[in-house]
């Protein structure tokens, strides 16, 4: 897709620690993409207008203006400019505490998007608040738990078009560490795809004894050296052992509630499993980039009045 810059209403950017993606908008239609590597952990406050410019430059036009709505680790501490975090319970947006940047080119006009927090547990969010903005705007009065695997990720609770509280676990940052710096990493070896069979075994295991998860990891190292255990087996493990224990700390927030699973097919695949296995109803899954593009429609409609 080439979008036109006369065509181009508004530009919805999702900015994180890694990556920048950006959509060229026309309403709630997407005209185009374009995503880089010009995540907020590379950049200097000084560098994030060039990076932007790099990445939607091909869409602007002299003399024209263009509102560009930005969610994410932008708004963080060390990003572009520090957005506020929204107290919960709210909704997911409230326009008040959006934040607007001065820009040196006047071809854009960028508002940030706030976070979330809780003060107990204490607990944050940034771009996934966007996200079940989208949620309540695809699925209006949805009424329940959204999970979104990541990461760090969070399983937020949902009623009359507020977040009531939500909790974060780092599952993922935790399996990368473990994976690929512990001593498990000798067990992985180069091992791409966990096999299926030994993630479920996993899942039951740690959800049986979530307290033994410290256990069941060695474990997992010396089958590896026994020669008990195949490098796809172990990953699965690994994976399996610390989804199962989430899932099972989770299981008031879905065991009688409707639960949505936001993400990545693959990995939203992954926890829809650990949650049947464990006696969840099959939970719907709805893609992160299409919620993550109706939560900033929606805030753009919020900017518009």
């Amino acid at each position: 897709m080439n979008a036109s810059p006369a065509a181009v209403a508004w530009i919805a950017v999702d900015w994180g620690t890694t990556n920048l993606r950006a959509w060229a908008m026309a309403g709630d239609r997407v005209l185009d993409a374009s995503a880089r590597p010009l995540g907020m952990g590379a950049l200097k406050r000084e560098e994030f207008e060039p990076a932007l410019l790099e990445t939607v430059g091909g869409w602007l036009s002299d003399g024209r203006t263009v509102p560009v709505v930005a969610c994410g680790m932008v708004g963080a501490r060390q990003g572009w400019a520090e957005a506020p975090y929204v107290d919960t319970p709210s909704r997911p947006l409230d326009a008040a505490r959006f934040v607007r940047v001065a820009t040196a080119d006047r071809r854009i006009a960028v508002t940030i998007i706030h976070g979330m927090c809780q003060i107990d547990p204490a607990d944050v969010m940034r771009g996934e608040e966007t996200q079940l903005a989208g949620l309540l705007a695809l699925e209006p009065g949805f009424s329940g738990t959204a999970c979104l695997p990541g990461t760090h990720s969070k399983w937020a609770t949902l009623g009359r078009d507020r977040v009531a509280g939500f909790r974060t676990f780092m599952t993922g940052e935790i399996f990368a560490l473990l994976s690929e710096q512990s001593i498990l990493r000798h067990s992985v070896g180069d091992a791409s795809e966990p096999d299926e069979g030994a993630f479920a075994e996993a899942v039951t295991e740690s959800a049986s004894a979530p307290g033994a998860l410290a256990a069941w990891l060695f474990s997992t190292r010396a089958q590896g050296l026994l020669g008990t255990l195949r490098p796809a087996e172990a990953l699965a493990r690994i994976s399996g052992l610390l989804v199962g224990m989430e899932v099972c700390a989770m299981r008031a927030a879905w065991i009688e509630r409707p639960l949505v699973l936001i993400g990545a097919p693959a990995l939203c695949g992954l926890y829809a499993r650990a949650l049947t296995l464990l006696g969840a109803r099959p939970p719907a899954l709805i893609d992160a980039e299409r919620c993550t593009l109706a939560g900033l429609a929606a805030a753009r409609r919020l900017l518009a009045g």
